[in-house]
């Protein structure tokens, strides 16, 4: 029972903290298209990258916005903002943050207009978003299938196969 007990102990912390992960990266990238959508307006209205990121920390809630509070926080104590964006990056564990992580250092090291590399990223996130929408729709009927199977198709032959059973018992 004790090693048992300990096989457990040690393993259960690291699903559970591996669920918790996993599910924040994905929070991250599902808050990532809203996020950079009023990112794009703020900074079309004439808005400076920081003050477009600290109106979204103001509007938003989540842990994308945690990150960009932290990254924020950062910048405004005198750390530069390449080095606070890249770790924002590294904090967020997630492909499509660290993208536009990617994006946004290398529109400012190069000079490109900030707004521009805004809207193709943005674009982009919802095109990725409705592709995973239809993946996810595309399986749904395999996920049905085995509910149907096993709840759904008993009842239906008993309900069919019922009275010819009677019928054939009583005959």
């Amino acid at each position: 029972f004790a090693l048992v007990g300990a096989a457990i102990g040690y393993i259960a912390p690291e699903f559970w903290l591996g669920r918790k992960i996993k599910a924040r990266s994905m929070g991250m990238v599902l808050q990532l298209p809203d996020a950079l959508d009023l990112l794009t307006i703020s900074v079309e209205a004439g808005l400076g990258f920081d003050a477009a990121l600290a109106k979204v920390v103001e509007k938003m809630e989540g842990p994308l916005v945690d990150e960009f509070r932290q990254a924020l926080a950062e910048v405004r104590m005198g750390r530069p903002r390449r080095e606070a964006l890249r770790d924002l990056a590294s904090r967020a564990d997630a492909q499509p943050v660290s993208n536009f992580i990617g994006a946004i250092v290398q529109a400012e090291q190069l000079g490109v207009p900030i707004a521009k590399v805004l809207q193709i990223q943005s674009n982009q996130l919802r095109i990725e978003r409705r592709q995973r929408a239809e993946e996810a729709a595309a399986k749904a009927p395999v996920k049905m299938l085995f509910p149907m199977v096993g709840c759904i198709f008993p009842t239906i032959f008993i309900v069919i196969l019922g009275p010819a059973i009677v019928t054939v018992m009583g005959g």
